[in-house]
């Protein structure tokens, strides 16, 4: 073999050799053996996060406003664009790692001084010129991958966003919808009140008249009936809040809400949270926030290679002829020409640069390690806040039923007992109208337990 392409050959292999010590390869950040969900040593190998949010909700009118903020929510298309931009931005750095080519065409008329001129030559000149240069620079320390790397990183992050945006909005949809049912039958119930409590008024006078209660009783059944009254506006405007709110989230205008009753709402499959590492595997945010780690790590790569020299190579070709007659007649040229930069006044720059990479790096690793203690704090809360929701189930129902015995008892005693009066009365119904209202609120909890607990999984995104 030639020596002289032997020593080239050398060269470069040892060029190459150096190089894959500027690049490090990417390893994910270690997660560690945390117990991310408290108290729950799961063994399931299914978890709801897997279960697509068209068999997870039962209820036929809030799968339908769930299809419709996933078509029309703004914030959802908001990250559609982004992630269009970060897939353009890739093709950037991917089209850096090819030549430049680019073509041109130049036509220049020039008059030159006469007295610079010999005897008989014209003082017009006339150039034409048709030809295409390029250039190219060798990715020799791996600057340019590392650059592609990254942006390959930014487009994952931007879709692992799309996907936590979407898992956000099914959870804010079902929790407002769920509140809205809920407040409807606060309203209900609270309607109801003022209604036997208009009777009371009227029982009251009927007992005053026949002289077994004081005026004072009347005096306390009208105030018992207006402290039922006074709610109705302020459920009425929360229920009008939350409309609107949910029309916002589906990107339609103010309105009303089709829905259901929150008395036909189940909870239909069984809870299952799954292990650990399916949590890591199907929240959008903790994807999105290793993406963000990547591409920090690959910036740092890429400040590295700044230190070290870049090679560039340039041609150029074409033809150039002061004639138009005569332009492809022993017209042609071209050169060629290799370039070595090598950094030496800015190495303050480069020291900063590489530094800030570096401290962004940290910085978005402490992110993913947040992101996941995060995870495992909804989870573990959500499932706590479901557990206990069933928990009242069965005391609160024995509370309403005492509760409304009460009510019965103490109204038939204080028409035929003196030892009764109407402050036992208005007690027994303000409890009963109390637990009944902590019921609704009892069911809404679990229902949107198992929301937030879906949503903290990874669930509503496949």
């Amino acid at each position: 073999m030639n020596t002289k392409y032997f020593l080239y050959i050398s060269i470069l292999l040892l060029v190459v050799s150096f190089s894959c010590k500027v690049i490090k390869p990417y390893q994910s950040p270690e997660t560690g053996k945390i117990n991310l969900y408290r108290d729950q040593n799961t063994t399931d190998l299914i978890s709801i996060a897997s279960v697509p949010w068209q068999t997870y909700f039962a209820d036929t009118v809030l799968k339908s406003l769930i299809k419709e903020g996933l078509d029309k929510n703004l914030n959802l298309k908001i990250a559609v664009q982004k992630i269009y931009e970060a897939q353009y931005q890739l093709n950037i750095s991917k089209g850096a790692l090819l030549p430049y080519i680019n073509g041109n065409a130049s036509a220049s008329r020039a008059k030159q001084p006469i007295v610079s001129l010999a005897p008989g030559t014209s003082d017009i000149s006339n150039t034409y010129q048709l030809g295409i240069s390029a250039s190219w620079e060798a990715d020799i320390w791996g600057q340019l991958n590392s650059a592609k790397r990254s942006a390959y990183a930014n487009l994952l992050q931007t879709d692992a966003a799309k996907r936590a945006i979407q898992t956000q909005l099914i959870a804010d949809i079902a929790n407002n919808y769920y509140y809205l049912l809920a407040l409807d039958q606060q309203l209900e119930i609270t309607q109801l009140a003022v209604q036997y409590r208009i009777k009371d008024v009227e029982t009251m006078k009927a007992l005053k008249d026949g002289a077994i209660v004081t005026g004072a009783s009347v005096v306390q059944s009208e105030a018992n009936r207006y402290s039922a009254e006074v709610a109705i506006p302020d459920i009425k405007r929360n229920i009008r809040e939350t409309e609107n709110a949910l029309c916002l989230l589906l990107g339609r205008n103010p309105g009303d809400i089709k829905r259901q009753k929150l008395s036909d709402e189940q909870i239909g499959l069984p809870i299952q949270i799954g292990v650990p590492a399916q949590l890591l595997k199907n929240r959008p945010d903790i994807q999105q926030s290793e993406y963000n780690f990547k591409a920090a790590f690959e910036n740092t790569n890429l400040a590295h290679t700044y230190f070290y020299p870049s090679f560039t190579i340039t041609a150029a070709g074409g033809f150039s002829n002061i004639s138009l007659k005569d332009f492809f007649v022993n017209s042609l040229f071209y050169n060629l020409a290799a370039g070595l930069t090598q950094p030496i006044f800015n190495q303050g720059i480069n020291k900063s640069r590489l530094k800030t990479a570096e401290a962004r790096q940290l910085e978005a690793l402490y992110n993913y390690q947040q992101t996941i203690l995060t995870a495992g704090q909804e989870v573990s809360n959500a499932l706590y806040a479901y557990q206990t929701s069933k928990d009242k189930d069965e005391a609160r129902a024995k509370q309403i039923e005492a509760l409304t015995k009460s009510v019965q008892y103490t109204q038939e005693l204080l028409k035929y007992s003196s030892a009764t009066n109407y402050i036992d009365v208005l007690t027994s119904e303000q409890s009963l109208l109390a637990a009944r209202l902590n019921g609704i609120n009892d069911k809404l909890q679990q229902l949107q337990a198992t929301v937030n607990l879906y949503r903290a999984l990874g669930g509503g995104w496949k």
